[in-house]
């Protein structure tokens, strides 16, 4: 069973476990025009969930330690934080109010897909999790707690997939992949 994360949990940023190292903070933006990636939706602060309030990525993302196609995570678990969490800034409260807005509409967002792979190409999320663990998601996602915006920063091609078994020394029969 998943717990809140303590920032929901306490309608506040999470703490940093000691004083002495310096904190994150997640920059305002306000112009999205300028940023990497697609404009969603709701403009989803990875910066801000992953890195300056600690999230851990499989916290949002659990199902992919569990299934091939782990998607973008239900509204349901959204708004598990911010039925409490507000927002700090009038800009954040703006997209908070989104969240809250397509909750009580039971309509989710439309997400512009980022990282997609041509459908003869299989990526089962759960098997490169076991193998590389939780915090391998940078290895095709990039470093997504630094991106105000996400954006696909990995070429995702055949070559860079192969490299990357072999590094990793792992199968590289086509059938792993093509099925």
């Amino acid at each position: 069973m998943l717990t809140l994360p303590l920032a929901a949990l306490s309608g506040q940023q999470a703490q940093p476990a000691s004083s002495a190292a310096p904190r994150y903070k997640a920059p305002e933006v306000r112009d999205t025009g300028d940023l990497k990636g697609p404009r969603q939706p709701i403009f989803f602060r990875h910066d801000i969930h992953a890195n300056q309030d600690q999230i851990p990525c499989m916290y949002c993302h659990y199902s992919a330690s569990i299934a091939s196609e782990p998607g973008i995570p239900s509204l349901q678990t959204c708004i598990g934080c911010h039925q409490l969490v507000g927002g700090s800034t009038p800009s954040h409260q703006a997209e908070i109010k989104k969240v809250r807005d397509a909750w009580r509409e039971r309509k989710p967002p439309e997400w512009i897909r980022i990282h997609a792979l041509p459908g003869f190409v299989k990526f089962p999320h759960m098997r490169h999790i076991k193998r590389l663990g939780t915090n391998a998601c940078i290895t095709c996602h990039g470093d997504v707690k630094t991106m105000p915006q996400v954006s696909q920063v990995s070429t995702l091609k055949m070559g860079w997939c192969v490299r990357c078994h072999v590094e990793n020394k792992v199968s590289r029969d086509c059938s792993v992949c093509h099925y």
